[in-house]
């Protein structure tokens, strides 16, 4: 795969640029920039004497020191970044006056921060959690800031209840156990007596809540946002982020081996891509509901724990995102980066989402405390790309030089100067919705329907994705300690389908619900389910595995047929010593066994030649083999390699091919036998490596080795 052209810097990167320096061939300073002449070595009184306080140099480092840390987030505090640019299709001009919405030529710069939500900044990247996907859109009229998630619902329906919710699912207070997880019993105890979280628990147990990469995630901005035209007319609407690369997740046994083996490997993963100039893209997606419409579904349009099914509310692709540029200083940009619900622009408004309304308080809080006080938005990461102008003063690391004597309004010294902006093309103004009725500490009736929703996420998912649902909620639930919290998670779930219920409990040792639940949903939403994702080989990395006497040949032809598909593979050999071919062909390892693991990779091939005699002795060529297999991943092997797949892998499956000279495929496993000539097995394996993952395997065991 041809790397992509350099992209042109965007108006934001030119703009972070002044704030940068480089180090090279510099002379060391202190930070008012006079030249150090020993920085190994505190100012003593003799040699073996007390340090003096008058050594500034050491004071100054040390004190810089001491302070380099500002506090993690409480959610969302391991998260990655990095730029890119955002460009509308078409102008849509009917649906907003937001300008960046309106002109195709225009390279809107933008910020996005993955990240998990629940665990420490030294947690994995692998876990079972929500996936942040946070977008600042550096606009001309101001930044807009996209705060989303990879699921499009929420645990709640009223940010008074969020606290409580992030106390439950954080780690035990008695004893800081479990990190990063929600298998443990305050989690779901708060479940069981929140049952408005069915349905982002279905979410969060599915396949969804363990992504193969941030590259291959839906995000969505989960809130009931507004959209207001020039001439006032205003739209509900729901943002989505669609994934060019499609939708995919890991295995469960391979989040929890990944954890281990690269705790870092999503953002890894997003790191290598965009320097291989494998930018990732994301296309933005609008779901639109005309106000008229506000109560034609059998949901409420404000409840967050609801989505708009996409074959009710059809998603409108309007535009597409390219992350072209990794951050520079992860500290500087994506530790410093705030975002804020509140950050809005002309032609973007609220609505009466309850969750949303009280984040808006939440967002601007938390950031007034994490980065020291109200400036934190001149802060290079979070400066807008336009000058700002108002009479507001000092503060904590205030950088702007304001000068003059006024810092307020009205005034005639400075002839009410800065104005606020009249006329059409105005400032920012509110949507006028009529609002009126008692205070009241209570919710509307129409937010009370809590498992419907869940109900026809389980009925769209795949058998394999039903499987691995059920499978996590005997891990999670299977970890709480009292069993009456597991017996009420039972009778819960069983209010979304008796059947999942049954095997919940088959799985955690308590008793089956006593009756069929009500519900008399049957529909399905196919957007839900994984299966119907774009699929791809693009960008997948392929292991090879290789010793001396491999056949060189074959791995050329298989290197040039991924090369051209824009497929990446590493050779893994038993060192990283230099590994000869039987024709005499040197080869370097990428990796070892020692320092690399089938969990790392998208699929596995094996050339043949002299060296499978050798691989069949080794124990790590067995277990790579053996992992690759249960993970549902691709498999190909050439000639002398079906040896290798006979011996390791189960027998009723046909890797002993008879079909001399011809591919043979099958359950994700390609092999071909007496060939010289790969042109059809690499297109076969190819489109084999596509599919992902070949789930119907997970009904076949595998033969111990």
């Amino acid at each position: 795969m041809e790397k992509k052209p350099h992209e042109e810097p965007t108006k934001k990167q030119k703009q972070l640029d002044d704030f940068k320096i480089d180090h090279d061939g510099k002379d060391l300073t202190t930070d008012q920039g006079t030249k150090v002449s020993n920085t190994s070595e505190s100012l003593k009184a003799g040699e073996r004497g007390p340090t003096i306080m008058e050594d500034f140099h050491f004071r100054e480092k040390m004190t810089h020191f001491d302070h380099e840390r500002i506090p993690e987030r409480v959610v969302h505090a391991r998260g990655f970044g990095a730029h890119g640019y955002f460009q509308v299709y078409e102008p849509l001009t009917d649906l907003t006056k937001a300008k960046f919405l309106q002109d195709p030529n225009i390279k809107t710069p933008v910020f996005v921060r993955f990240s998990t939500v629940v665990g420490s900044r030294g947690s994995a990247d692998t876990v079972r959690d929500v996936r942040g996907f946070a977008t600042k859109f550096y606009t001309e009229d101001g930044n807009f800031d996209l705060v989303g998630n990879n699921m499009p619902i929420f645990f709640m329906q009223d940010a008074i209840k969020f606290p409580d919710f992030v106390h439950s699912i954080k780690p035990e207070p008695n004893n800081e156990i479990p990190q990063a997880s929600a298998a443990h019993d305050t989690l779901w105890d708060w479940v069981v007596n929140n049952q408005e979280s069915a349905h982002m628990m279905m979410w969060l147990l599915s396949d969804r809540g363990i992504p193969r990469s941030f590259r291959m995630m839906e995000g969505f901005g989960v809130h009931t946002f507004r959209l207001v035209n020039a001439q006032g007319k205003a739209r509900f609407v729901k943002f989505h982020w669609k994934p060019k690369l499609g939708v995919h997740s890991l295995t469960w046994d391979e989040a929890q081996k990944i954890a281990g083996k690269d705790p870092d490997f999503n953002r890894r993963d997003l790191w290598d891509a965009i320097n291989k100039g494998e930018y990732p893209e994301f296309e933005l997606g609008l779901q639109i509901i005309e106000e008229e419409q506000e109560f034609d579904f059998d949901f409420d349009i404000l409840d967050a724990t609801k989505i708009w099914p996409e074959e009710q509310v059809p998603v409108k692709i309007v535009g597409k995102m390219t992350l072209n540029k990794n951050q520079d200083n992860f500290f500087a940009e994506t530790e410093q980066a705030a975002f804020h619900l509140g950050n809005v622009v002309p032609g973007i408004d609220f609505t009466n989402d309850p969750l949303l309304q009280g984040r808006l308080f939440s967002y601007l809080d938390t950031q007034l405390l994490r980065l020291g006080g109200p400036n934190f938005h001149e802060i290079p990461i979070n400066r807008p790309v336009v000058q700002y102008y108002n009479n507001q003063r000092d503060g904590f690391h205030r950088m702007t030089i304001d000068r003059g004597k006024v810092a307020y309004f009205p005034n005639s010294i400075r002839n009410n100067y800065p104005m606020p902006v009249q006329g059409k093309d105005g400032g920012y103004e509110h949507y006028q919705e009529k609002v009126e009725g008692r205070k009241v500490r209570t919710r509307s009736e129409s937010f009370n329907d809590h498992f419907s929703q869940a109900t026809l996420f389980w009925n769209s998912m795949s058998p394999a994705e039903k499987k691995h649902i059920i499978k996590a909620f005997h891990f999670e639930v299977g970890s709480v300690m009292d069993k009456k919290i597991s017996q009420k998670v039972v009778d819960m779930f069983s209010q979304v389908d008796t059947n999942l219920a049954r095997e919940i409990a088959k799985g955690i040792g308590v008793s089956a619900p006593a009756t069929k639940n009500k519900t008399k949903i049957t529909d399905t939403s196919p957007a839900l389910s994984q299966e119907n994702t774009v699929k791809t080989a693009r960008t997948r990395k392929v292991a090879v595995i290789l010793d001396e006497g491999f056949n060189y040949n074959e791995l050329k032809q298989v290197k040039i047929a991924f090369q051209q598909q824009g497929l990446h593979c590493e050779v893994i050999s038993k060192t990283l010593s230099p590994v000869n071919s039987a024709a005499g062909d040197q080869v370097d390892p990428d990796k070892s066994f020692a320092n690399s693991h089938s969990v790392m990779y998208d699929a596995l091939y094996i050339p043949g030649g002299q060296h499978i005699q050798n691989l069949t002795s080794y124990k790590e060529t067995k277990d790579f083999v053996n992992d690759t297999y249960a993970h549902a991943k691709p498999i190909g092997a050439t000639n002398e390699a079906l040896d290798l797949l006979s011996s390791t892998l189960v027998n009723n499956i046909a890797y002993t091919n008879d079909h001399q000279g011809e591919v043979y495929s099958n359950l994700g496993v390609v092999t071909i036998k007496d060939a010289t000539e790969l042109k059809e097995f690499n297109q076969a394996f190819i489109n084999a490596i596509s599919q992902h993952r070949h789930w119907m395997r997970e009904n076949h065991d595998r033969k111990q080795a």
